[in-house]
């Protein structure tokens, strides 16, 4: 295979220079980097990472391969990997693409820098920023221009959302639950089924209305991209919602509940993603680390003298990881529960969930009586 020379200019002047995989697209994106020792599939199929190049911290990529029943989302919408080392030869029994060629069919491009470190630290340092990968050849003021004058998108859930509602059923249910798609990842619906819950999928765009008439026991918000307040039609579907359905969110679904209790979120200045992250529960002191990926977090002065409390803090930062309002049966968590780090096959969150949906029926009585 023939090796493609490319550059990675960042918006504050910055070149990097490596080997390029994947398409050969050129890419304006905003660069986040990823701590995360393994999951390089589950982080290109994540739509939470739609239209971002994702920096991997890990330096090794690519080895073991990807494989079908692997994937989050039907298609990958991230904008590209920096990495520094890819591996084109997986050793894996498994697997059934190379990492490079899901990604020059998709248009997700790659590059691999002998440096990633210092990527890291400037992004830690000095926040997230935007950045361009171009060839090798390209004119570096040329490609500056193009990365300023390209605007930033706002429309990240419309893009990742499912257009028409879809079911995934399991024999024996018990529930049934709507599962809001702001970007929601296959493993989200997985857990869910495995706790008796026919699962119906809709766009993020439905009514409140709309929900009603499809008869639910419970409402889970998904994970999604960018910034909640970008999508105010969720926001108005919880506000109209809570306190008549119990509710579970999750990610960019935790943001979005916040918001519509009264609470404020704002960027962070360089995020969490990856799947180390301490959180602490503040009801018994416990610690469990977790999967995160997100760019905004639920400000804490904020949640002060509305229905919501604070559940989980990260232990690194002390920001909010878990909010709850107890009358409502609403809860949400900023971090992926599904990931179940450990020996769990099901994250005890998703218990959590269940049991509001039975409490919420033997207090109220049967919402689709």
């Amino acid at each position: 295979m023939e090796t493609k020379f490319k550059k990675v200019i960042f918006e504050n002047g910055r070149v990097f220079h490596g080997k390029g995989f994947g398409s050969d697209n050129e890419k304006v994106c905003e660069v986040v980097f990823n701590t995360s020792m393994v999951g390089y599939q589950e982080i290109l199929s994540d739509s939470s990472n739609c239209d971002q190049i994702i920096c991997m911290t890990y330096p090794l990529i690519g080895n073991y391969g990807l494989t079908d029943e692997d994937y989050e989302s039907k298609m990958p919408t991230v904008g590209g990997f920096i990495v520094r080392e890819y591996n084109d030869n997986p050793s894996n029994y498994r697997y059934t693409r190379t990492l490079a060629d899901v990604m020059a069919e998709d248009g997700v491009v790659g590059i691999e820098i002998t440096d990633t470190r210092e990527i890291t630290r400037m992004l830690r340092n000095e926040g997230t920023m935007r950045a361009i990968i171009v060839d090798e050849n390209k004119d570096e003021k040329e490609a500056l221009e193009t990365l300023k004058n390209t605007p930033i998108k706002h429309n990240h859930v419309e893009e990742v959302s499912c257009k028409k509602l879809w079911y995934s059923r399991t024999t024996n249910y018990k529930y049934n639950i709507i599962a809001v798609d702001c970007g929601i990842k296959r493993s989200m619906v997985r857990q869910l089924n495995a706790k008796n819950c026919n699962v119906i999928v809709v766009p993020y765009s439905i009514t409140a209305e709309e929900v009603l008439e499809l008869r639910p026991d419970g409402m889970f918000i998904s994970n999604g991209p960018g910034n909640p307040e970008d999508v105010p039609c969720v926001v108005e579907l919880v506000k109209a919602l809570k306190g008549k359905i119990p509710m579970f969110g999750v990610g960019l679904g935790h943001e979005i509940i916040a918001l519509a209790y009264g609470a404020k979120v704002s960027k962070m200045k360089f995020g969490h993603r990856g799947v180390n992250h301490p959180v602490k529960n503040l009801a018994d002191g416990t610690i469990e680390i977790v999967s995160y990926n997100h760019s905004y977090v639920v400000d804490k002065d904020s949640v002060k003298g509305i229905d919501l409390e604070i559940t989980q803090e990260n232990v690194l930062d002390g920001t909010v990881a878990g909010l709850k309002c107890e009358k409502d049966k609403v809860f949400s968590v900023q971090h992926h529960p599904e990931i179940a780090p450990g020996p769990k096959d099901n994250h005890p969150l998703y218990d959590t969930f269940i049991k509001n949906v039975e409490d919420f029926k033997n207090e109220r009585g049967d919402l689709n009586a």
